[in-house]
């Protein structure tokens, strides 16, 4: 379901773009703005910039609201609302609430442990 788009040249798993977006929904939470937050929780030897998180912020939000009716067959995904704008962090959360993927569940310890893995 994920676009080829996401993962621009391959460089990226899918475990550290949402990794690296769960760690921008925690800064977004607190009252942080952007996405450089986000980035500088990656490994700082990465090419993970504050503009490649917006791009995979997205690109997710895109691919979720494109996958909505399959999902829902899975999932309930009753308490999502699409948002306006760009930056839609309110729905990311639900989605990634909804899927059971948030910080405080063992698949966000997994996820951290994967994105500091070296190549």
């Amino acid at each position: 379901m994920l676009p080829i788009q996401l993962i621009p040249y391959f460089q990226y798993t899918v475990h550290a773009v949402v990794a690296t977006l769960l760690f921008g929904l925690l800064f977004w939470q607190k009252g942080h703005r952007g996405f450089y937050g986000a980035s500088i929780c990656v490994d700082p030897d990465s090419r993970v910039t504050p503009w490649l998180v917006v791009y995979w912020h997205r690109v997710i939000v895109r691919s979720f609201r494109r996958a909505h009716a399959f999902l829902g067959r899975m999932f309930d995904l009753n308490e999502i609302r699409s948002t306006e704008g760009h930056i839609a962090w309110p729905e990311v959360k639900s989605y990634f609430g909804a899927l059971g993927c948030h910080p405080k569940t063992f698949l966000w310890h997994k996820l951290e442990l994967l994105l500091k893995q070296p190549p």
